[in-house]
């Protein structure tokens, strides 16, 4: 047989596209290869939101090629295949396949010609691929990334999503409760729900309330998590159906970007600092003890002092559980790359900015956490602790990190646990009861 090997890079979008790669490809005949070196074929998956990302895969792609048998195809798929097309081919002769995220149904054949020395690029969308026919092979754990949505119409002026995915389009709700009923009669008991903006999902008469109801109500789901959210979808419907589903975990991953009026107007986010707070406070007050974490840019063009005093008087008001820090990066073929220069901050004013709001997303997550030291969780078991020393690493509900150790559980198990300690961002957690395992997938 064939082998494949796929080396993933960016979001959980990308983990799930991996996924479906890998399935379509072993419905072709081919094997999952462990390493670069053993695969006949090497897929490189790609982000293009950052481009330090990109430059990533520059590399990476250099560096494969001591690694790979000499006649190995290499690949390239996902957003950074999609933006740069057939400047990849140009640029490296040893690239025989670029793939937007809307082509992997051809990837057989467009391998087959690529062995007769046949290169391709195909980055065209079509509105109609959800890979609803594709079996995902999925990636060894204790939870299943189900895509839900794909693309984006909303346009933010940095993002560059709408152009590497293309319009938002929903998946038919019966098609997500069929693959969540499969990955529920594999073992697995938590399922994520994915879409560039995710809680905006409609089927043309249901919406994203109705999808976590009836996918929380699927035999042997236990947690529902969904991802990334926009504030201004949050409808009553929506938030109703978070608290009424007891599946639904309580946490929500919910970008601010910028605490701002002025920056939030020129990234085109569609709210302002006031419909962003009183997004927070309805959530809270249907769900206690949600956990809220965000993602944040700084130095976009124009941010002033005041701006960003805005930014970080919001944070301190909201309380984030934590947040992902970002510095502006122009991404070409965006709005925000036609703003005008005298715009553009300068470096050292970015860092100075960027280094301060980490300092204040880490004290208050501390702050926070401490407090909870003493309080009971339940957590699932995922994976070793990346330090080792017997521990395992878990997660809660609430998303909280809590190091096991490893006597007292097996990965996949839910335990009942104290938090004993805390470091600022990781606990550590004494299991109260331990729960019978739970199969998992392999």
């Amino acid at each position: 047989m064939p082998s494949v090997y796929i080396e993933t890079y960016g979001c959980q979008m990308n983990v799930a596209d991996s996924e479906l790669m890998l399935g379509k490809l072993a419905a072709a005949g081919y094997a999952v290869a462990a390493r670069p070196d053993a695969a006949d074929v090497v897929i490189v998956n790609t982000c293009a939101v950052r481009e330090n990302a990109e430059q990533r895969v520059i590399g990476r792609l250099t560096d494969l090629r001591r690694f790979m048998k000499p006649d190995a195809i290499l690949g390239v798929t996902g957003c950074m295949a999609q933006r740069l097309g057939n400047r990849l081919l140009d640029a490296d002769a040893r690239v025989s396949l670029v793939v937007g995220p809307d082509g992997y149904r051809a990837l057989p054949d467009l391998i087959d010609s690529a062995r007769r020395g046949e290169r391709a690029a195909v980055t065209r969308f079509d509105l109609e691929e959800h890979y609803d026919d594709f079996e995902a092979r999925r990636f060894a754990g204790v939870k299943a990334w189900i895509p839900v949505q794909r693309g984006c119409d909303y346009r933010c002026t940095y993002c560059i999503v709408p152009y590497t995915r293309g319009p938002e389009r929903s998946r038919g709700l019966d098609e997500v409760i069929r693959e969540v009923a499969s990955v529920a009669e594999q073992g697995l008991t938590e399922v994520v729900l994915l879409g560039q903006t995710v809680n905006s999902w409609t089927d043309g008469t249901r919406d994203f309330g109705d999808l976590l109801r009836a996918v929380g109500a699927v035999d042997g789901i236990r947690r529902v998590r969904f991802t990334s959210p926009h504030p201004n979808d949050f409808t009553d419907s929506v938030i109703a159906a978070m608290a009424g589903t007891p599946a639904v975990c309580e946490h929500v991953h919910l970008p601010m970007q910028s605490g701002s009026d002025a920056v939030l107007k020129r990234m085109l986010r569609r709210y302002t600092r006031d419909g962003y707070r009183d997004c927070v406070a309805r959530l809270r007050a249907a769900i206690p003890g949600l956990s809220i974490t965000t993602d944040i840019i700084v130095g976009f063009p124009g941010e002033t002092d005041a701006d960003f005093d805005d930014t970080m008087s919001l944070v301190r008001e909201v309380g984030f559980d934590d947040a992902f820090t970002f510095k502006f990066s122009a991404r070409e073929g965006t709005p925000a790359t036609r703003l005008p220069a005298d715009l553009t901050l300068p470096h050292e004013v970015v860092d100075e900015r960027y280094e301060a709001l980490v300092r204040e997303v880490r004290a208050i997550a501390r702050a926070r956490n401490v407090q909870r030291v003493g309080e009971r969780r339940e957590v699932l078991v995922e994976k070793e602790a990346r330090k080792g020393g017997h521990l395992l690493q878990a997660r809660s509900r609430d998303f909280r990190t809590v190091l096991v150790p490893d006597r007292v559980a097996a990965i996949g198990d839910y335990l009942d646990v104290v938090l004993t300690g805390t470091t600022g961002s990781t606990f550590t957690g004494a299991p109260v009861a331990a729960r019978a395992p739970l199969p998992v997938a392999g």
